[in-house]
């Protein structure tokens, strides 16, 4: 049986590598997902033919099925209820739950070591405190990021020494930690003062951070969440949790990277900088110009007259769920011989990829979505940019401004187009409470109002001409 296991979970860490490949391109993305899952659920089935778990009499297998039971189920269930507009704080929610798991994993092993246990030896002992601190920190980091992302809670929230209270439970968890892992025995109240200031740790360092970093905070948190699943791998000898939470976390590590390229900002400035808590009165100094407001049908005859649209979409479009409307529009303005395009900017959404999800749910065909690179040099030769929801991807501040916080930042280049029409609520600030440039630009027109409502006004006007 332990052959067939170890099989088995060879085959799946193939097809967790093959599946995410899958997930680079939109394509394929939704067969790699499956895929994966597949061999997740083989992974989990099999694991209960590990003659450790037979032999063990202290493990409760109905309480194992029961637990798996009600956790598929409310999975299952939230998932299908859960719009796109919220599936950032889910996948925030999720990655807690892994990191909680890890930590909890780390915890069973350290009480039974203070309750007088059979060692593990000292490299396990202190990979399941790595493991611990890590998981922990994933688990109460992702509950506040999901708390922000859902407004139950403020965006930011400093207090005053901030960071050197960091530091001070930095190393209070440090050496907890150190104690727990050389004790012989483990101190049991030790333990539960060590993973008490671990989840305080997590919850510390994200409550400072501000919204707009949100995207960059929920893939840290996965890619230490699997490098907390694979420490406890190697606690639990099972080969499929070091596999997964490898894979896992190097991609997580990955992304975040190329998510903090996209930002032109280091992983310690997200964490460090509070960005959003104060740098939109910083950057509203110097604004010239005012915000001039167009009507939709004025809009829409710019539109359908125009040689080349370019649609910039942002999270403001995915709260109006004007993905739909947008692919009507496009239809309509090919009906009449103009080139549609949309521009996705890296961190557009509240999460990567959001914006490509959306739009494909509505149906726009893959070869019309861009990405940053690929669609700025376009930007000049576009008779019209649509801005639906977006905001600090197309601020040009980033470019000009050196005392903006977002100076640096690769944006779309929006403002260089003929003309620029932005869809926005209302005049405030986005997200992140940073002043947008372009909305003042000369070339700029605003459409207020919800964007579902705006889109269906431009549609509205376009088939009236």
């Amino acid at each position: 049986m332990s052959l067939i296991v170890d099989i088995t979970y060879f085959v799946t860490a193939f097809i967790f590598i093959y599946g995410l490949k899958q997930m680079s391109s939109p394509v394929t993305a939704r067969g790699g997902i499956v895929l994966a899952g597949i061999a997740m659920l083989a992974a989990t089935l099999v694991t209960f033919g590990v003659p450790q778990i037979k032999l063990d009499a202290n493990i409760n297998l109905v309480l194992m099925l029961i637990a798996i039971a009600v956790g598929s189920a409310v999975a299952y269930i939230s998932a299908k209820r859960v719009e796109m507009t919220d599936m950032p704080q889910m996948i925030a929610l999720y990655n807690g739950m892994g990191g909680g798991a890890a930590a909890a994993i780390a915890a069973v092993e350290l009480v039974k070591l203070s309750a007088g246990g059979v060692s593990h030896g000292m490299v396990v002992t202190v990979l399941a405190v790595l493991g611990a601190i890590i998981g922990a920190v994933s688990f109460s980091g992702s509950a506040i990021a999901f708390a922000k992302l859902q407004g139950l809670m403020k965006k930011t929230l400093r207090l005053p020494m901030h960071q050197m209270i960091n530091i001070g439970l930095f190393a209070a968890v440090a050496y907890t930690g150190f104690v727990v892992a050389t004790g012989h025995p483990v101190d049991f109240n030790m333990v539960v003062i060590f993973f008490v200031l671990a989840l305080v740790l997590g919850v510390m360092v994200t409550l400072p951070i501000g919204g707009a970093d949100m995207p960059v905070v929920i893939s840290l948190f996965n890619a230490l969440t699997g490098l907390a699943v694979a420490f406890e791998g190697f606690v639990l000898n099972n080969a499929a949790m070091i596999i997964a939470g490898t894979v896992v976390g190097s991609a997580g590590t990955l992304l975040t990277q190329l998510m903090a390229k996209a930002m032109n900002r280091p992983i310690s400035n997200v964490l460090f900088s509070s960005f959003g808590s104060d740098g939109g009165a910083a950057a509203e100094e110097d604004i010239e110009g005012s915000m001039k407001e167009i009507q939709a049908q004025d809009a829409a005859i710019m539109m359908a007259y125009a040689n080349s649209v370019i649609i910039v979409p942002g999270y403001g479009m995915a709260v109006a769920q004007a993905q739909h409307k947008l692919k009507e529009l496009e239809d309509l303005l090919q009906a009449r011989g103009v080139s549609v395009k949309y521009a996705i900017h890296p961190v557009a959404g509240r999460m990567p990829g959001h914006m490509n999800v959306l739009l494909a749910e509505a149906g726009v065909e893959y070869d019309r979505i861009f990405d940053l690179d690929e669609i700025n040099p376009e930007f000049p030769l576009a008779d019209v940019a649509l801005v639906i929801g977006a905001n600090d991807v197309v601020n040009p501040v980033a470019r000009s401004n050196p005392d903006s916080p977002i100076y640096g930042m690769p944006i779309l280049d929006a403002d260089k187009a003929q003309n620029c029409i932005v869809i926005k609520r209302g005049k405030g600030a986005g997200f992140s409470g940073i002043e947008n440039h372009l909305f003042y630009a000369d070339n700029t027109r605003m459409l207020y109002g919800d964007g579902q409502k705006a889109v269906g006004e431009l549609i509205s006007g376009i088939k009236e001409l």
